[in-house]
């Protein structure tokens, strides 16, 4: 609605919260003076991003990352107002950028706030960010199966079922809002998707899909590429962010306008859902202005974004794919005849590419393409599309659209989403047997003398036949043995260690060994109240950071 209000006043002269994205606008009464309605808007962003919250400028999804591998998941209230409100004016004013990036960092700013309201523990403040982040793009695509994906290759840095569950519920809800106030229609409407017959597709498809793969691998690391070299570009430009931005903005509102006085349509201010909606249902199908105006978008959304616009690159990505793979399908069209598969399901299947391509989010990108065309016949050929594109740009550049922002500042983001397979092992696989028990009176330098031969690196330390405490002889206690030689064992173990039985996995020792705080863990048989007796192993912080890595280096070699 926000966008509506906006996109009226700017475009059109009129108050109004109706307002449909896939169709084209209309010719304004403004006439060239459109140009400066990017300008005029975005004057509004920069006020709106310096004054209140600095992170809502952008797109979003990197400061979001950002929040959940180093601030707990903490992310300030108002960057929920401020990002809605300016993004709508960037949007609605002309700026060539999407609206899903700002309700994902909406969505996670106000699950941060719940969070940190409700004082919950970290993996769960973090999971409910990334629960906020999956249910803003699950509503705003109408994509709920797509919405969890996302929040699973882009946002949870653990995935298990006490993760997964909320982020389906939240996306799940989403969805169902979404659908009372916006409809349960897909987005993008494709004339006779869905009513393919079951027939496996020819391998000139197969083949064109490879095609696609490659170009859409090349355009995404473009993408990738443009936006950092255009955010550089203008950090140089002299003045303030004032007067970088309304250049920015101005270069994007003379493009808009090129295009409506030479094509006939704006073509590439705001979502551009419009033009995806025209390519799916064929009405562009020229080479050439497909051509043209990936170029134009292209432009315009690193030009919006790099000069410092608050805004998405998942609705761009999508356009720039549409109109890619439907100039591949024309251009296949002309050399096989009937091949089977027209510029639409084309464009379909470069949407997914260079959605995985440009954020690295490759089963998002499929499961989202289907879902918001509901067109089963295009799958084969899209996960072939999407593969090569993201492995294509991997290779010409390591980092995908949300990272190179937070890598540039020297900040590291996982691309693996993986359990450390070593940390199932069981305590009695790694639990080191030379131990010795000892009562707590007696000394360290008896207790060193009698184990100097024995390389015994514990002792289990008694008193009255109880275990009392755990004591690691490291280098630190040799060297101290000629300071201290009154000092006993009782006194210098550790009395914070865990119990752990022989079939317990490394990964459950380990997080019950961080959540008590402690070093040890004394591995023990039998049930009931443990004695010296019953202990067969000792396992140590140490000695797991050891086996992962041991394991690990095995795995890669």
């Amino acid at each position: 609605m926000l966008i509506s209000i906006f996109h009226n006043i700017f475009f059109l002269g009129n108050f109004s919260i109706f307002y449909n994205s896939n169709t084209f606008t209309p010719e304004g009464p403004w006439g060239p003076w459109i140009i400066l309605a990017p300008v005029i808007g975005g004057l509004g962003v920069v006020y709106l991003v310096r004054t209140f919250a600095p992170e809502a400028r952008g797109h979003g999804v990197p400061e979001v990352i950002y929040a959940i591998y180093y601030r707990a998941g903490r992310i300030r209230p108002i960057v929920a107002f401020v990002k809605a409100i300016a993004s709508a004016l960037a949007i609605g004013s002309g700026a060539a950028v999407g609206r899903e990036g700002p309700i994902i960092q909406i969505g996670s700013s106000g699950a941060s706030a719940i969070g940190q309201m409700l004082r919950l523990a970290q993996w769960q403040r973090i999971t409910l960010v990334a629960a906020g982040a999956g249910a803003g793009i699950a509503a705003t695509f109408n994509t709920p199966l797509g919405g969890v994906m996302f929040a699973i290759e882009l946002m949870l840095p653990e995935v298990s079922p006490r993760t997964f569950v909320p982020v389906v519920i939240a996306t799940a809800a989403a969805t169902y809002v979404g659908r009372l106030f916006l409809g349960i229609q897909p987005a993008f409407l494709v004339p006779m998707a869905g009513s393919a017959s079951f027939e496996s597709v020819g391998p000139v498809v197969l083949l064109a899909a490879v095609g696609l793969g490659l170009l859409c691998g090349v355009g995404a690391w473009a993408f990738v590429r443009l936006l950092n070299f255009m955010e550089d570009a203008f950090a140089r430009i002299p003045g303030n962010d004032y007067t970088r931005h309304a250049i920015g903005m101005g270069l994007v509102g003379a493009v808009m306008y090129a295009l409506m006085r030479t094509r006939g349509h704006y073509f590439i201010e705001g979502v551009g859902y419009a033009t995806i909606q025209a390519i799916l249902q064929n009405h562009i199908t020229d080479i050439a202005l497909l051509a043209l105006i990936f170029v134009a978008k292209l432009f315009a959304t690193t030009t919006s974004l790099g000069s410092g616009s608050s805004g998405g690159v998942f609705s761009p990505s999508l356009m720039l794919g549409a109109t890619l793979g439907a100039a591949w399908g024309s251009f296949v069209a002309l050399l096989v005849p009937g091949a089977g598969f027209g510029t639409a399901e084309f464009a379909m299947i470069g949407m997914a590419g260079m959605v995985s391509g440009a954020t690295g989010a490759a089963l998002t990108a499929a499961l989202m393409i289907f879902e918001m065309t509901r067109d089963y016949s295009i799958m084969v050929p899209m996960v072939i599309t999407v593969a090569i594109a993201l492995g294509l740009r991997r290779v010409l550049s390591f980092e995908n659209i949300y990272t190179i922002k937070l890598a540039r500042r020297g900040v590291r983001i996982p691309k693996d989403r993986h359990s450390n397979m070593f940390l199932v092992r069981q305590a009695r696989e790694i639990m080191d047997v030379k131990f010795a028990v000892m009562p707590a009176e007696t000394k360290l330098v008896d207790a060193i003398e009698s184990l100097r031969d024995k390389k015994t690196r514990h002792v289990v330390v008694t008193h009255d036949g109880r275990i009392t405490a755990v004591l690691r002889l490291d280098p630190s206690l040799y060297e101290l043995e000629n300071m201290r030689t009154r000092a006993i064992l009782g006194a210098l173990g550790d009395r914070d260690f865990i119990l752990s039985r022989q079939k317990d996995t490394v990964f459950d020792t380990l997080k019950r060994l961080s959540r008590h705080h402690a070093e040890n863990a004394l591995v023990i048989k039998g049930r009931g109240v443990p004695r010296a007796d019953d202990v067969v192993g000792v396992i140590s912080k140490h000695a797991i950071g050891s086996t992962v890595v041991a394991g690990f280096s095995t795995y890669l070699d």
